[in-house]
C-alpha cells in the first residue's frame, strides 16, 4: 500500500521477506512509480525524511514485513543553474516529457565553458513550475544529447517518473533516433576497401553496419576514436539515401544508432572513409570535387560552417502513459539550402 506522493508524504508497507536494513528494503519495495532512485532515497533517510510511526530511522536500522515507512518528499530542490528565455521549438509537450527541435550551436548541457546559453537554461525557463523535480532537484532530466553544431530533435524529461522511464529505454536501445548526415565520398556496400575494415559489414537492403569500440583518442582528449581493446561498444547503421555528383562524389546518408555514444556517427562514418561535410574534427581537409560538382556547389560545401548533421526521427514510448510516440524534424535551413545547391543545374 501507498500513499498517494501528491500529498508530499509518501507510504510504503515492507512486502514478505524483505532485506532487514531499512535502505535496502526500500531500494525494493518502494515502487517504480514513485520515481525514487537509490540516491536519493538514500539521501533523504540521511537528512531525517524517512519514519516509522513517528520515529526518525537510519540506514541501517532494522525492519520486519508490514512496516509502514513513511518518506517525506517535500518540495523539489532550486538549482543553481540561470533560466534564461531563450526561444525553443517545442515539438511535444505535457506534464511530464518535452521534445525539442534543437537548432545547430546549441549547448544541451551547462558546463564550464558554456555555463549560459544552454538548451537546460532556456527548458528552466520556458517550463518554470511545471517541472516537478529530477532526482530532488527542480531541473529538466536529460537523458541523451546532440553536440553543439548537430541539429534535431532531442527529449527531455520533467518528472523523475518520466526520467528514469526514458533512460530505462535509452539503455535499452529501444528508441528509434535516426540522423540525416551530408558525407564526402558514397558509402556503397560493394566497396572492398570498406567492406574490409574491421566493424564493417553489410545486412539486406543495402545497410552497412558500423560496429567498434569508441574511447577518448589517445592524444587529443576532445575527440573519440575507434580501439581494438577497451573503449564502449557502438553500432551504428547507414544507409544512401541520395549521391551529388557525376560522378557521385557526396551523399546524404540515413543513420541510426544502436547505441549513443559521444559523437558516434561522425566517428564511424570517418572510420568508414566518410567523414561529414563541415565537420572540423572528424571531416580533415577534405575539398569537395569541382569536377564531379561543380565550381558553385563545390564552393558551398566547402563552406559549410558546422558538420552536417541532423537528427530527423525520434520515436519511444511515452514513460507513463505507455503511448508509442514519433516525431520528425525536416532538414533545417542551411542544410536544405546546401542540397538545393547540390540540385541545381552546373553552369
Amino acid at each position: 500500500m501507498v500513499s498517494d506522493p501528491s500529498s508530499g508524504v509518501l507510504r510504503v508497507v515492507l512486502g514478505d521477506d524483505p532485506p532487514a536494513r531499512l535502505d535496502k528494503a526500500l531500494a525494493r519495495d518502494v515502487p517504480e512509480e514513485a520515481a525514487l532512485s537509490r540516491s536519493r532515497l538514500a539521501r533523504l533517510i540521511e537528512e531525517g525524511a524517512v519514519t516509522r510511526d513517528g520515529q526518525l530511522l537510519g540506514p541501517r536500522d532494522k525492519v520486519a514485513a508490514g512496516d509502514a515507512i513513511d518518506i517525506l518528499l517535500g518540495a523539489p530542490e532550486p538549482v543553481e543553474t540561470l533560466a534564461e528565455d531563450i526561444p525553443l521549438s517545442v515539438v511535444w509537450e505535457d506534464g511530464d516529457l518535452i521534445v525539442i527541435d534543437k537548432p545547430a550551436g546549441m549547448v544541451v548541457h551547462p558546463a564550464a565553458g558554456n555555463p549560459r546559453g544552454t538548451l537546460v537554461n532556456a527548458l528552466l525557463h520556458h517550463c518554470g513550475d511545471s517541472l516537478s523535480g529530477i532526482g530532488g532537484e527542480k531541473r529538466p532530466g536529460i537523458v541523451h544529447r546532440i553536440d553543439k553544431e548537430t541539429s534535431g530533435l532531442l527529449v527531455a524529461a520533467k518528472s523523475d517518473r518520466a526520467h528514469h522511464g526514458l533512460a530505462a529505454q535509452f539503455e535499452a536501445h529501444s528508441v528509434h533516433r535516426h540522423y540525416l548526415a551530408l558525407v564526402h565520398g558514397v558509402p556503397s556496400v560493394g566497396d572492398p576497401r570498406l567492406r574490409g575494415l574491421a566493424g564493417v559489414s553489410v545486412e539486406a537492403g543495402g545497410v552497412i553496419r558500423i560496429a567498434t569500440q569508441l574511447d577518448r583518442h589517445r592524444t587529443d582528449r576532445q575527440r573519440q576514436a575507434v580501439v581494438t581493446h577497451g573503449g564502449r561498444h557502438a553500432v551504428t547503421r547507414a544507409r544512401v539515401v541520395e549521391a551529388f555528383g557525376t560522378p557521385p562524389a557526396l551523399a546524404l546518408v540515413d543513420c541510426w544508432l544502436e547505441t549513443g555514444r559521444t559523437h558516434q556517427i561522425r566517428v564511424h562514418l570517418a572510420h568508414g572513409g566518410h567523414g561529414l561535410v563541415g565537420d572540423p574534427t572528424y571531416g580533415g581537409r577534405r575539398k569537395a570535387p569541382a569536377r564531379a560538382l561543380g565550381p558553385v556547389a563545390a564552393a558551398a560545401v566547402d563552406a559549410f560552417p558546422r558538420q552536417a548533421l541532423h537528427a530527423a526521427t525520434l520515436g519511444f514510448v511515452h514513460p507513463v502513459t505507455g503511448d508509442e510516440l514519433h516525431f520528425e524534424s525536416a532538414l533545417p535551413a542551411d542544410m536544405a539550402a546546401l542540397i538545393a545547391t547540390l540540385h541545381a543545374p552546373r553552369d
